[in-house]
């Protein structure tokens, strides 16, 4: 039996209801009927285009991903300014508060990471890309003459995105002691250390 010729929209609207279910029951605990339910379907609909229910969950980990990256590359694709970019950078990094679902939906994943190697890879190739971001930044502000790193830019890097995760998970939890605001400002005081720069007041109307 061929597919119908919506397979796209069918596969997203899979993805979105398993997105949904992750962040109801945990990454560790949904199961199929969970998915099928959210999506109105039924398990076998579900199985029609994820034989697998490990591929389908791959597929909500990748788009919910690509949709944090792209968002972040968005925020700070005109700013020019190192000092400036490294603090959007922090900012657009964080979940917007503990109804980010998409962000949710990323911190749900990690708990499959111990448990498959597949996961494990998705997760540590995440964690790189956004490594990567940073370290773009410090040596453009280097390079700017903005910059003095106590560190290589790499190690600087890993520190900041483990700040991110680590400052996020509260935000996401709403600890009333770390809102979004207070997180920010915790990893801008690392990096301006990091950096030998006043971050959080250089480069005020810069471009």
């Amino acid at each position: 039996m061929a597919r119908p010729k919506n397979q796209t929209a069918r596969r997203r609207q899979l993805t979105e209801a398993a997105g949904r279910a992750i962040i109801a029951r945990g990454a560790g605990a949904v199961r199929l009927k969970d998915i099928a339910e959210q999506a109105g379907v039924t398990p076998g609909a579900v199985l029609y285009y994820y034989p697998n229910v490990d591929q389908l969950l791959v597929e909500v980990h990748r788009d919910a991903g690509e949709r944090f990256c792209d968002a972040r590359i968005a925020a700070l694709d005109r700013i020019t300014d190192p000092r400036l970019r490294i603090r959007a950078a922090v900012r657009s990094g964080l979940p917007t508060g503990p109804d980010d679902e998409n962000v949710r939906t990323l911190y749900e994943m990690d708990a499959l990471v111990g448990k498959s190697t597949l996961y494990a890879a998705l997760s540590a190739s995440f964690f790189e890309r956004q490594v990567a971001l940073y370290q773009v930044i410090l040596e453009a502000g280097v390079a700017q003459g903005y910059f003095t790193l106590c560190d290589d830019s790499a190690t600087i890097a890993r520190n900041i995105v483990a700040l991110e995760d680590a400052y996020g998970l509260h935000v996401l939890a709403s600890n009333p002691t770390i809102d979004l605001a207070e997180a920010e400002r915790l990893i801008v005081a690392y990096a301006r250390v990091a950096t030998g720069c006043d971050l959080a007041t250089a480069g005020d109307g810069a471009g």
